[in-house]
């Protein structure tokens, strides 16, 4: 986990003017905030929601915030429910959370928090899988085409068995993994062990000479002397590229790197504590972010997510008008 730094007064003074900034929400001392905020989703985000969460506690040690990690689609269920304030979420939100939230006439504002290239890891024992092609990583994960044993995936590698590890069904990592790897249609193998803790993964892997699994880059960049990250050949460069802050940044490490985001219900802005806190997440997103693991965004995202929190601006700029994700560079779509 990151480690631990007293918060200092720019911090304060970055909640204040935050405050000020944010709608319906008058201009007082952090410390004198009452009430709870509610956050709930992605399994992935929760480093970088629990780091927040701990910095807030301290300039505002009167609210009371709670995070669980029920995965994205778990979060976004809560959140169209209307049960949470803030929902995690490790892809964009999907046509028919966006139809469930207008079902309850719950209203979110979309802003990104960082940047994760989501990583193939395998145990330290594997010396044969050094790079994956995609066609590889479809022959171990697809249910179309599933690889039995190592050999089945390339020739000269071991005849033993593959044991495959991946978060939870329920999550947005194995929604974006799955779209990735299959398309939307596809399905994933049906012999592979879930888990919504992606520290029970870790283990799990740490412990299996022939396992291979999947996770967020942070949860990889704080185990990464128990777990190998495997090289994906990029399908445009053909050149294998290994998971790291510059390549998730630049996108080189294609397919797999992605924005991260929270969503915020436009009615628990009402609350000065839910205010403050969404505010806050933005004023120290990057910084959180690179303690945790994750890759901070480019600046004019940040300052894009907090007038578009300032202005409550409404619904999600992710999906096009047929309700497909577009794809592309963030700072072309995010405005």
């Amino acid at each position: 986990m990151r480690p631990i730094r007293a918060i200092n007064a720019f911090l304060v003074a970055a909640v204040l003017v935050s405050m000020a900034a944010s709608p319906a929400t008058p201009k007082q001392d952090p410390k004198n905030l009452k009430g709870a905020v509610r956050v709930d989703g992605s399994s992935t985000v929760y480093l970088i929601a629990e780091a927040v969460a701990e910095e807030f506690s301290k300039v505002a040690p009167g609210v009371n915030v709670t995070v669980g990690l029920s995965g994205t689609g778990g979060g976004f269920k809560r959140f169209s429910n209307g049960e949470i304030d803030i929902s995690n979420a490790s892809r964009c939100i999907k046509q028919p959370e966006i139809d469930a939230c207008k079902s309850h006439k719950i209203e979110f504002i979309e802003l990104p928090v960082a940047f994760d290239g989501l990583t193939i890891v395998t145990n330290k024992g594997n010396t044969w899988a050094k790079q994956l092609t995609m066609a590889q990583v479809k022959k171990i994960f697809a249910s179309s085409e599933t690889a039995k044993t190592w050999k089945d995936v390339d020739p000269s590698w071991p005849s033993d068995v593959i044991k495959v590890y991946s978060p939870g069904t329920d999550s947005g990592t194995f929604d974006y993994f799955k779209e990735v790897t299959v398309g939307k249609e596809g399905k994933i193998r049906a012999d592979i062990s879930v888990s919504e803790d992606d520290n029970v993964i870790v283990r799990s892997i740490e412990g299996d000479k022939n396992a291979i699994g999947f996770f967020g880059y942070a949860y990889f960049a704080e185990n990464q002397g128990k777990l190998n990250a495997v090289p994906v050949v990029n399908p445009k460069t053909g050149a294998a590229v290994t998971p790291s802050p510059t390549t998730i940044e630049d996108a080189s490490y294609a397919p797999f790197s992605r924005p991260l985001f929270i969503y915020v219900n436009k009615a628990s802005l009402a609350k000065p504590a839910v205010a403050a806190y969404a505010a806050f997440a933005l004023d120290n997103g990057a910084k959180l972010a690179a303690e945790v693991g994750y890759i901070k965004l480019p600046a004019v995202i940040y300052e894009r997510a907090k007038a578009n929190l300032a202005a409550s601006k409404l619904g999600t700029q992710m999906l096009d008008e047929n309700g497909m994700e577009r794809m592309g560079i963030l700072a072309d779509i995010y405005k």
